[in-house]
């Protein structure tokens, strides 16, 4: 439970501190709080309050509720709170995300629709909301886990790409709510990977892999996994993933979000700084007007881990 809590909470956390530095320069985080407690890291910035979680945030807990409430996965019902959140007019929405969503077609054909017409569908808008998920299908094996994380992200991203980064993105999860080390089984992981996929994620997921070696940028859901599989490897603590994640610029929210959810899993909901978590809340647009804080998201990672 320590560790479903860390990667819950912690996935939230990252993406509140990293929404303010959004599309901003590498270095920028370290640049204003040199040193870990330097300030109030939880500021404001880019339209977005200090402390508030983005539509990252949003939709993952939209997919946990769903989870929750009907007892599994439920594709039409997880679609058609994504629609009702869309449809509330949140702060930010992803370009690929909003035209699957407002496309009007049934939960099975949008995302096939949108890919089939731009040919790119390979964000990282489906791994931004994976970590509840990832919660969720962890008992049940790598497979069954990394099957799951394929359909939900389908809702959105009609790319097998975005399919497979959520897949492993899952299974490393899994890995690490048993208290293993998750990148000493990649192998492993990479071996359920789909062939047509496996070798790119091979490059990215590689030990001497470096964010500067990407070919895209950190919005495609390749250099996300792997700069947050990369900020993971080559830090202690949660802290300090976060904040190597943060200082690569780029898509700040979602990388950041990614690592917390990987490194909350890792090191626990203890490592998370209370700093960070105090100021935490995520407005639930489609939610009743909800703003969840700390004891909400620590109640839903409990019925997800449970």
């Amino acid at each position: 439970m320590e560790r479903a809590a860390g990667a819950i909470v912690g996935s939230a956390v990252g993406d509140a501190l990293g929404a303010p530095f959004e599309f901003g320069p590498p270095g920028a985080f370290s640049a204003r709080f040199p040193a870990p407690g330097s300030g109030n890291e939880m500021s404001e910035g880019g339209g977005w309050n200090a402390g508030e979680a983005t539509d990252d945030t949003q939709m993952a807990v939209h997919v946990a509720e769903s989870l929750l409430e009907r007892d599994g996965l439920d594709l039409p019902d997880i679609f058609t709170r994504f629609l009702r959140w869309a449809a509330d007019d949140p702060k930010d929405i992803g370009l690929q995300t909003e035209d699957v969503l407002t496309r009007g077609l049934p939960w099975d054909q949008a995302a096939v629709a949108h890919y089939r017409s731009s040919h790119r569908a390979a964000g990282n808008g489906s791994l931004m909301r994976a970590t509840p998920s990832a919660v969720y299908f962890a008992p049940r094996g790598r497979h069954a886990t990394m099957d799951a994380a394929r359909r939900i992200a389908a809702l959105t991203h009609g790319d097998p790409a975005a399919w497979e980064g959520t897949a492993i993105f899952h299974d490393l999860v899994r890995a690490a709510l048993s208290g293993a080390d998750p990148l000493d089984s990649l192998s492993l992981t990479l071996s359920a990977v789909h062939p047509d996929h496996r070798e790119r994620y091979a490059v990215v997921l590689a030990p001497d892999w470096h964010p500067s070696q990407a070919t895209e940028s950190n919005g495609a859901v390749w250099a996300c996994l792997g700069s947050a599989v990369w900020a993971l490897r080559t830090t202690r603590g949660y802290e300090d993933a976060v904040r190597a994640a943060i200082d690569l610029g780029g898509d700040t929210d979602t990388v950041a979000a990614v690592t917390g959810g990987l490194a909350g899993a890792v090191h626990g909901l203890t490592a998370i700084p209370t700093r960070w978590t105090e100021p935490l809340h995520v407005p639930l647009p489609g939610g009743g007007g909800r703003v969840l804080r700390l004891p909400h998201l620590l109640d839903l990672a409990h019925g997800l881990a449970s």
